[in-house]
This record gives C-alpha cells, structure tokens and sequence, in this order.
C-alpha cells in the first residue's frame, strides 16, 4: 500500500497529533544523540566514540529538550487505550490484542539484530581487532534498551488499564511514590540497585497518564495545561536546582545520579512538564495535520519510524568511519569553535547516511502490517499437524512466554552493551540472539494460529 492511499485510507476519528508527537520525538531522540556523539582516534589509532555531554555542564538544561521518551510514553498510553479498548469491545483477548501489537515490532527489531550479527562477524574474519568491533557493537545496541521497557509497558496493558478503570489517578500517584521511595534509598546509601524498581514505576506511571489524557480521567483544557506546564517546571527547576538531582535529563557518563536510569522524580517532573505542553498543542496539531501534505509527511516518517529508531547510531558508526576515510572526520574537542563548526558537516552525513539505511531497511516496517494476514494463508496449505500447532502456539501461555523471553534477550543485549560483555563469533551474545529470534518465530506463527482459530464473539 502507498502513501497516498495510507493517507486517504485515514479514518476521521484517528488522533492525529499522537502520531505528530511519535514522530517529533524519535527526531528529538535521533538528534540528540548525534549532536552530543564524538568520534576520536585512540592511541593504538582506532576510531572510539564518546559522549560529549561530560564537558558541556553548561548546556545540560537543553538535554531538557531533547528527553522526549516521557512523550513517546504518554502517546503509547493513549495508542494503546484506544487500541485494546476497541479489541476488547469487539471480543477479542488480550492474547489476540498482544499478537497483533507484535507484529509490526518484531521484525525490524529481527532484521536489525542479524545485520548487526552478521557485520560483526564479518568484520572479526576481516581481522578487525575485536575491542573495536566489540565498542561498534555496544554503540548501536543501545537504543535497545527503550524498546525493552516499551515492550514490557505494553505487555502489562490488559492488566493496567483494567487497574485504571477502576482506581483511576490513584494507580500515577502510587507507582510515582514508588519512585520517590527509590531515589530516596538510592541518595542516602549511593546504591544505584536500591532505585531499580523506579525503571518499571516510572514508565509505567507516564504510561498510565496516558489512559487518564486519553478517556477524559484526567481532563486538560487550557487553564489546567498550563497550571501544568508551571508548577512542573518549577518544580524541575527545584529539584535541579537547591535539589539533590542533576540539571541533565539523558545519561552524563561519570555523574554518580542519573535522571532517566532509572527515572527520577525529576524526569517526572519532566514528564508532567510535557503532558502540559503536548496538551496545548494538540488542537493546533490536529487543525494542521488536517492538511493532506502535512499529514502525508507525519504518515511517511511513522512509517519507519523504528527502522529510524533502530539504525540512528549504526549511520553513526558508518559515518565517522566514512568521514575518517576523507580525511574529514570533525575535531573532537567538545565546546570548542571548531567542534561546534564540525557538527554541521558530521549531521548532514549521518542524515545522508540513515536515509540510505531507511531506504534499504524500512520495507521491512512498512510491509509488517500487510504481512499480518500472510502466515495464516500459509498455515492452511500445510499438514494438520502443522496448523494444529500454530493454534496451540496462539493460546495464551505460549504467547505471553514468548513475549517475555523476547524482552528478556534483549535486555540481555543491553546489559552486555553497556558493561562491555561482548565476545564471541558474533560478537553479540549468542544466547540473547536465540531468545529474540526463536521468540519472534513463535509470535509469528501464533499469529497465524490466532487467524486459524475461531473467530471471537463480541461481548453481550
């Protein structure tokens, strides 16, 4: 299906402004780490990347703008409300809700991890030395780690929007003092282990804003947007400021506190300071995007929007790598003239870079939807035995074990990533590849069962 017919295909009642707001926020992500990454040669002569942010205290306040995950949280909270509400009326299972989610996630997140597999190995025949491709490795497995609480988020909507319906606001309220009790443990003894819940309560809390935003709990005109825009920045501005939590919302490598792992009240405050905003917008956004070509573009970027998620820091590795080959590569002085002269030349190669990579990549995002009917066809010109397995495999225990098996291998992408634990012919461990892959498998194959199936009945 094109583009055009995507857009014409748009139905009236669709929240336009939450796809606007996915797509503002990935860029804002996107950007953001490249204009902070910094690219050296070390003293053996290979090319290493650093965070910038380290030597630019001065300007951690815009790392205000550019932590948006709490937007794309609030916006999967309303996504997903409408979503599972509307299966849920038409009789359909959290089973059934959670197979169809999965469909448009699992691919590219699948393809993403052989490509990187393969290169690596490749480059290990290659003899390239293995800390090298082990720090290219750990570089673009990072943004793993938000795909790994989104997935868990979004697993757990059966059950926390059946604990919206009937607690409303108390169930925010409860997991942000969850919050508070960690970063209160986690300042007093300096561990961060004793703040760990806060990486379930704080998503998990914006997340729930969403289903308040989305069905009227939780009301926003103007006056109440703007209440909230005030007293949540002032409130960041405390915490920041007199208060114990550092000015930076993403991570400063070497800072004892981080705001975003796990979340802080600060990130909340954050967060409640966006919901305001995103509130006051959202009129406005709908009257633009009521425009064909407006809304065109918005459509075309949601399109791959993960496939741009995905490959942002592998345009980063093939662009310093590309950059260092010309002779090119931009001084790696952060704050300096130079250095910030050098961000020009080293963003518009690493956007030539990315669109090469959606161009080659992002069919496999695109065609994700249309595929959803493909592997049910395919199961019934097998044998019996074949489509009676994939009506086991679509019941409930399957699909939710395979979900949290995927969730688990890639959280153990990211811890390898950031403590270094790369090795092996595949650099990526081999392990987490088998729980992803063989778990994406499952799904797809449920979802064929799911179709096989009898059809659900709308409740009475």
């Amino acid at each position: 299906m094109g583009l055009q017919d995507l857009v014409a295909r748009t139905p009236q009642s669709r929240r336009r402004d939450l796809d606007l707001l996915r797509a503002a926020a990935i860029g804002a992500v996107v950007l953001g780490h490249w204009l902070v990454v910094t690219v050296e040669r070390t003293s053996d002569g290979q090319l290493a990347g650093f965070s910038a942010l380290p030597e630019l205290s001065e300007i951690h306040a815009l790392t205000w703008l550019f932590q948006v995950m709490p937007v794309f949280f609030i916006v999967g909270g309303v996504a997903n409300a409408i979503s599972w509400t509307g299966r849920r009326t038409l009789g359909g299972t959290a089973t059934r809700w959670l197979l169809d989610r999965s469909a448009r996630l699992f691919p590219p997140v699948t393809v993403f991890l052989l490509v990187v597999a393969g290169c690596a190995a490749v480059a290990r025949l290659a003899g390239v030395p293995p800390d090298v491709v082990a720090r290219a490795v750990a570089l673009v497995v990072l943004p793993l780690w938000f795909l790994v609480v989104y997935l868990g988020v979004t697993a757990l909507t059966p059950l926390t929007h059946r604990l919206h319906e009937r607690h409303g606001l108390v169930v925010p309220v409860a997991l942000v003092a969850g919050v508070a009790v960690g970063d209160v443990l986690r300042l007093a003894t300096g561990n961060e282990l004793a703040a760990a819940g806060s990486f379930a309560f704080g998503w998990l809390a914006i997340h729930q804003v969403g289903y308040a935003w989305h069905d009227g709990t939780l009301r926003l005109g103007t006056r109440r947007a703007v209440t909230l825009v005030v007293v949540g920045l002032g409130t960041l501005l405390l915490l920041t400021g007199p208060g114990p939590y550092p000015v930076s919302m993403v991570t400063v490598p070497g800072d004892a506190i981080q705001n975003s792992s796990p979340p802080t009240l600060a990130l909340l405050a954050l967060a409640a300071t966006q919901l305001g905003l995103v509130a006051l917008v959202a009129r406005q956004a709908e009257r633009w995007l009521a425009h064909p070509r407006s809304w065109a573009f918005v459509v075309a970027v949601n399109a791959v929007v993960l496939t741009l998620y995905l490959w942002h820091l592998v345009a980063v590795a093939f662009g310093a790598f590309a950059l260092d080959a010309l002779g090119l590569l931009p001084s790696n002085d952060p704050g300096t003239v130079a250095w910030w002269l050098g961000r020009v030349p080293w963003l518009v190669t690493l956007a030539v870079v990315l669109a090469v990579l959606v161009a080659l990549l992002g069919r496999v995002e695109t065609r994700a939807p249309a595929r959803r009917s493909l592997p049910g066809a395919v199961v019934r010109e097998r044998s019996r035995a074949g489509a009676g397995l994939a009506v086991a495999l679509a019941r409930t225990g399957p699909v939710f074990g395979a979900y949290a098996a995927a969730v688990a291998g890639l959280l153990w992408l990211t811890v390898a990533g950031g403590t270094g634990d790369l090795h092996g012919p595949l650099v990526v461990p081999t392990g987490a590849l088998v729980l992803v892959l063989g778990s994406a498998a499952v799904l797809r194959f449920g979802r064929a069962g799911a179709r096989l199936g009898p059809a659900p009945k709308p409740p009475r």
